[in-house]
């Protein structure tokens, strides 16, 4: 009997494209109805909350109260957490760091930052981030997902859905995490795929010789072999497809070839040690190190040039209770540097202009202190009413400040531009070309979308 052909890469291609028949309005397509700004994410988040009133947000104001009761004319009876929701006494605390004015625009940033400080003029700073979460859990969830609940697909994998982005070498999704940072935990829902097909999740590279698991061949298994046992696996699900018409059988497919690909490219990918040394120099020396929040930030910049389009960093550790000063301080040794050197990076290579840059995290902090105040060590509790966050490229003004709060940064002041989280990435798609109402996917009856029934575009901070 004569044996059936392999399908080629060419025939997995045709097979593919039948998927629309099976699938229906899930199927995968491009949705974009206007022209993108953007091509790339990079998302620096900073996992736990950093405090707004020593990063951005300068408040002279909070000086001269320092010390004296919150005024009930600000809090306006607003929910606590319960680890401060049952002092008898809330004291304002001024900023632990001073501030300057940096660039054309006279940009406020603390002492705190002052390599970020260099590049106002290529960020947009909006200081009037808001949720409704006030706890860590489902405001990260939020943050990622557009739902305070477990469940939902993550942005990375909504762009690829709504972009039907593939790469021929690399995961069009990677997540990367600073190693050995304490603090509250980070779940894989937040880069997984949700009710989404698998083949959208994110994938999570360690800081280890081998930053995928299962990738490498195991001893005495070379690599035409393993071309080989996929060629048979692949000739297998093809028998499946085509007998089934199941589209996950095609996704297993693409799945195996795009890991043997990977096998190749990856080890090229996370080579930074063949970087020039002012590379080193611009992103701190702690970029040398695997793992590290500098490291990863240049093997995004490395990422982005051999065509990942979403790179999700993850830093943790802003979670400051107490010991504010201290904490700030070594929180922005880690990661001032290298932010700023990521956005001057890519724009010495003509990447900033279509690449998008986000820093920021699930929240804010009070501007009242958690615990009795004692001199100058002090902490602020969480605070989901405003907090800041900065853009860079992709399409986002830079050199301007978006937004205003009240003295206390505690509320937004009436009538300034605010960007609730949904607004955040109704923003994010429109940058990508991507109407945020018109990208759904049909889960247990219903149309689910990243920005749920809300959001709108802030064309403010757009160019």
């Amino acid at each position: 009997m004569k044996r059936k052909t392999i399908l080629s890469n060419a025939a997995l291609s045709l097979a593919a494209s039948a998927i629309p028949s099976y699938a229906g309005e899930n199927s995968p397509k491009k949705i974009t109805d206007h022209h993108a700004t953007a091509k790339r994410v990079i998302y620096l988040y900073q996992s736990g909350g950093p405090s707004q009133i020593e990063t951005f947000d300068y408040k002279p104001y909070l000086e001269k109260m320092h010390g004296q009761e919150l005024p009930d004319s600000v809090r306006q009876g607003q929910r606590l957490t319960g680890m401060s929701g049952s002092q008898s006494s809330i004291p304002v605390v001024k900023s632990a760091y001073a501030y300057k004015q940096y660039g054309q625009a006279g940009t406020w940033v603390s002492d705190a930052l002052p390599y970020t400080s260099k590049i106002v003029d290529d960020i947009c700073v909006v200081k009037t981030m808001y949720t409704e979460a006030i706890n860590h859990g489902p405001a990260n969830t939020f943050m990622q997902t557009g739902s305070q609940i477990a469940g939902r697909p993550s942005i990375g994998a909504w762009l690829q859905y709504g972009l039907n982005v593939e790469n021929s070498n690399m995961p069009p999704f990677v997540v990367l995490q600073t190693k050995g940072k304490g603090g509250q935990p980070l779940f894989a829902r937040l880069w997984g795929n949700g009710f989404l097909p698998s083949q959208y999740q994110g994938i999570n590279f360690r800081a280890e010789e081998s930053p995928v698991l299962y990738l490498n061949n195991p001893k005495g298994v070379d690599l035409k072999a393993r071309r080989s046992v996929l060629d048979h696996m692949n000739q297998l699900r093809s028998h499946t497809f085509e007998k089934e018409h199941d589209p996950a059988a095609l996704t297993r497919i693409k799945q195996y070839e795009m890991a043997y690909r990977m096998q190749q490219t990856i080890p090229e990918a996370v080579g930074v040690e063949g970087e020039p040394d002012y590379i080193y120099e611009m992103y701190g020396e702690d970029s040398r190190t695997p793992g590290t929040y500098a490291y990863n930030c240049l093997l995004a910049r490395r990422l982005a040039e051999r065509g990942v389009s979403f790179t999700q960093l993850y830093h943790k550790g802003w979670d400051h209770h107490g010991g504010i000063p201290g904490g700030i301080k070594k929180q922005c040794k880690e990661t001032d540097q290298a932010s700023a050197a990521l956005v001057m990076d890519l724009k010495q290579r003509g990447m900033l202009e279509y690449t998008l840059v986000i820093w920021g995290g699930e929240f804010g902090r009070t501007s009242y202190c958690q615990g009795k105040l004692r001199g100058n060590n002090f902490g602020r509790d969480h605070h989901p009413l405003c907090h800041s966050v900065w853009f860079a490229g992709g399409g986002v003004k830079g050199g301007m400040s978006l937004g205003e709060t009240d003295d206390f940064s505690y509320n937004i002041r009436a009538g300034s531009p605010k960007m609730h989280v949904h607004d955040f990435h109704a923003t994010l798609l429109h940058l990508l070309g991507i109407d945020h109402e018109k990208l759904t996917y049909k889960f247990q009856g219903r149309r689910y979308r990243l920005t749920d029934v809300h959001g709108h575009v802030m064309k403010e901070m757009i160019s």
